[in-house]
């Protein structure tokens, strides 16, 4: 028979256990709205290295898929697109910028401790391009820090422009969206995106471009200058 003490002991490991479950899965109701649920377990199955390929830290290797973007936070990032993860997904992203769809565009939804949402040009997480929505290429690399991935809505096949960053691993998110990059340089710049939904003061991209065009960052847009107002008598008398 169970002592008091010793039942105690066992209600209080399980509030423990509880409070140390993380969250992460996001599930979309539109496009690019996701909401935190419970977080699963990695997959355990290996990755076959030979259809999945891991990143490539070496900037001289393919440049045509380093995608660079400049923020308005004086920063320039850099993420390797991985045509071998999901082809389909990464000539979308390269026709839209092409296009200067991104150009301009804010994170709209950045949720400290879990991701960087953006590519929408409205800013309200319900935009999208043109294009047609694409068809889901879910694979089993896992979302780690720095994985560039798709945004989509409820139905697995409503992927469109709209994209976000992950700050730490999701591997509930795994073979759910589609993981198709990773930043390899300046995560730094993407940890200081301005949070919110939306945030007050949202970072944008200015500029969005890749390695192989060599582009210079934009300057940012200069501040308004202050108007001028007429000095009277009346201003310099002191007031009574």
């Amino acid at each position: 028979m169970k002592t008091p003490m010793f039942t105690k002991s066992l209600s209080a490991i399980a509030a423990m256990a509880l409070l140390t479950v993380p969250s992460a899965a996001f599930a979309q109701s539109d496009e690019g709205d996701m909401d935190l649920s419970a977080d699963a377990e990695a997959a355990a199955a290996p990755v076959d290295r030979r259809t999945y390929p891991p990143i490539s830290f070496d900037q001289t290797e393919e440049p045509e898929n380093i995608w660079v973007l400049d923020l308005s936070n004086g920063e320039r990032v850099k993420i390797r697109l991985m045509d071998e993860w999901a082809p389909t997904h990464v000539e979308r992203i390269k026709t839209l910028t092409a296009q200067g769809f991104y150009d301009g565009v804010i994170f709209h939804r950045v949720i400290d401790g879990f991701m960087a949402q953006g590519g929408d040009p409205t800013g309200t997480g319900q935009g999208g391009s043109e294009l047609p929505d694409l068809e889901e290429e879910f694979n089993p690399m896992p979302h780690v820090r720095g994985s560039l991935a798709m945004a989509r809505a409820t139905e697995e096949n409503s992927a469109n422009s709209q994209f976000f960053i992950v700050f730490y691993p999701r591997f509930s998110l795994d073979k759910r969206y589609t993981n198709f990059g990773r930043v390899i340089e300046n995560m730094a710049a993407v940890d200081a995106i301005d949070r919110g939904e939306p945030p007050q003061n949202p970072t944008r991209i200015l500029q969005a471009s890749f390695a192989s065009e060599n582009r210079s960052p934009p300057s940012a847009a200069p501040a308004p200058a202050p108007q001028q107002q007429d000095i009277t008598a009346d201003l310099l008398n002191a007031p009574l």
